[in-house]
């Protein structure tokens, strides 16, 4: 790597920092609903004790703690555990994400500007570029990097010794890290969707934050709609805000839970429009499958990978899609969900499980 490479994705990095700390209203309103320590989190029982863990020997030895890995579905928590753990070390904390480290330069102007202690948080780490990938594996490990001055036969490789840093990697799909780089994080956390009961505990604390009256009824309401997910249930309890500003005296009730989220056409089961549009195509068009998902997509006029990343994983979660060798195939929970008779080959399609099977 040059020593101008090295300077230009340096300069590139911090100049995206600067632009993401200018962001929206939103952005600073999701960073003042974030819990700031672990004993503010709610649920991921079984993830805190281990990471508190973690945490608390590496305070004992006085020691930057172990990297980490934490996989699981968007909207669980990952980045604010990640601010969680900068916290609770008492550490400077620094943000990226793979797709934004496209060559090794990227990743080594980062490394080198980190102080001991730091905390580097890499989003979507699975997207990283290979050369970067490589490269991570001698940093995380040896704490180095080496850095190629000059071209042809009189490269030279300089080696650069980093700082003991915690890196803490965040993944939607944990399959798609290499094992080599998976193998050097000390502590791997895989974060589950919420229960109904926890995500009421969040939504209460959220409107405590926000200064909405809340009843339990709304709370329960809004958290039976949030797909096991924080991140949507705190969106949610927004708009409800927003509709029992306007459109009533400003308290949050069941009833007007349910009139606000049927205007921004989220069902009582969490499906927004996305999803009832593949199952109303799944079913009322293509008869229940089975069906391909690239033509699934056109019929519902999006891209494939948004029907296949955004809406598919939560229909197949819920019972009502389920993947066959010949494509997708509506469940007979699919076709009551949306008032409609189920056909008696779709009953027996659909539960086949000979036939069931996770499509790569």
């Amino acid at each position: 790597m040059h020593e101008d490479d090295l300077d230009r994705a340096e300069e590139d990095y911090f100049s995206s920092l600067t632009i993401a700390e200018a962001d929206g209203d939103d952005r600073a309103v999701e960073a003042a609903l974030r819990p700031k320590t672990l004993d503010e989190l709610i649920g991921q029982q079984r993830v805190r004790e281990q990471l508190g863990l973690v945490l608390e020997a590496a305070r004992q030895r006085e020691r930057a703690p172990d990297h980490v890995l934490l996989s699981g579905p968007p909207g669980l928590g990952k980045t604010t555990l990640a601010m969680i753990i900068a916290a609770e070390m008492s550490a400077p904390l620094r943000i990226t994400s793979g797709p934004a480290i496209t060559h090794a330069g990227d990743l080594a102007a980062i490394l080198s500007g980190l102080n001991e202690g730091e905390v580097l948080f890499v989003d979507e780490i699975h997207r990283m570029s290979r050369p970067a990938e490589e490269m991570l594996y001698l940093a995380m490990e040896d704490f180095r990097v080496d850095v190629v001055i000059g071209k042809g036969p009189g490269a030279t490789a300089i080696p650069i010794d980093l700082p003991p840093f915690t890196l803490v990697g965040a993944t939607t799909r944990a399959g798609l890290l290499p094992g080599p780089l998976r193998d050097r994080f000390g502590f791997t956390g895989h974060l589950e969707l919420y229960d109904p009961a926890d995500l009421e505990l969040i939504v209460r604390r959220s409107a405590g934050l926000l200064d909405v009256t809340l009843k339990d009824d709304g709370a329960a309401e809004i958290a039976g709609r949030s797909r096991g997910t924080p991140r949507i249930a705190n969106r949610l309890l927004r708009r409800v805000r927003d509709y029992a500003q306007v459109k009533a005296d400003g308290t949050v009730t069941q009833q007007i839970a349910e009139k606000a989220l049927d205007l921004y056409e989220v069902d009582p089961l969490g499906l927004d429009r996305l999803d009832l549009a593949v199952l109303d195509a799944l079913c009322r068009r293509f008869g229940g499958g089975p069906v391909g998902i690239s033509t699934l997509a056109v019929a519902v006029g999006e891209e494939r990978e948004t029907v296949e990343e955004v809406a598919e994983p939560f229909l197949v979660r819920t019972g009502f899609l389920a993947r066959t060798p010949r494509g997708r195939v509506a469940t007979p929970a699919a076709w009551e969900h949306l008032g409609l008779p189920v056909p008696a080959n779709a009953e027996a399609a659909a539960w086949s499980r000979d036939t069931l099977w996770d499509e790569a």
